[in-house]
């Protein structure tokens, strides 16, 4: 989509595409070049091996006004209440996306919610989403950070605006982050 708006772009990731403007590696292996005018992370810092180093390599990779757009999930604030109306709006029978194994593996581990969340969570080595808000406010001036819907896109007959509502009316906790920094 940047590209077919007139953007230089390219996608860096390990399961990026075939293509001449995609490479396939980790970000914190990828040759970047010098002074990049913006550089976008979509839901991949939260399981990076090393969040510091590859907030280090975003801040060091973009020129002076450079701008970091980061879309993250806080799979912390997927709290109990957040989780059962997700579950409950998961297509019955469909193919176990990622929120679908997470309800079977939480009913089968016959734990509480939070218990079975935060060691799901370190069995996979998720980073919270405070602690890569704090590594980005540490290396870039922060010009947005706002919560939002992140679940919409597992559940049947669910949109953002769905999602959005039952964040605002109390019921759920919103479990996207947008952070917008600018190198100083």
């Amino acid at each position: 989509m940047l590209r077919a708006a007139g953007y230089d772009a390219v996608g860096i990731d390990p399961e990026a595409p075939d293509g001449e403007h995609y490479v396939q590696v980790e970000f914190e292996r990828a040759a970047l070049p010098a002074e990049l005018d913006a550089i976008v992370a979509s839901t991949s810092l939260h399981h990076v091996s090393d969040p510091a180093h590859v907030v280090d390599r975003i801040a060091g990779g973009l020129r002076r006004g450079g701008v970091a757009v980061v879309l993250e999930w806080a799979w912390e604030r997927l709290d109990r209440a957040t989780a059962e109306w997700s579950f409950e709006r998961l297509s019955p029978g469909a193919d176990a996306g990622w929120l679908h194994r997470r309800r079977q593996e939480w009913l089968a581990s016959g734990d509480e919610w939070e218990n079975y969340l935060r060691d799901w969570a370190e069995r996979e080595r998720l980073h919270r989403s405070d602690l890569l808000v704090r590594l980005l406010d540490e290396r870039l001036e922060r010009q947005l950070l706002a919560a939002g819907p992140y679940l919409f896109t597992e559940l049947e007959n669910t949109t953002a605006a769905d999602e959005q509502a039952a964040i605002d009316a109390g019921r759920i906790s919103p479990t996207r982050v947008d952070y917008v920094g600018v190198r100083a």
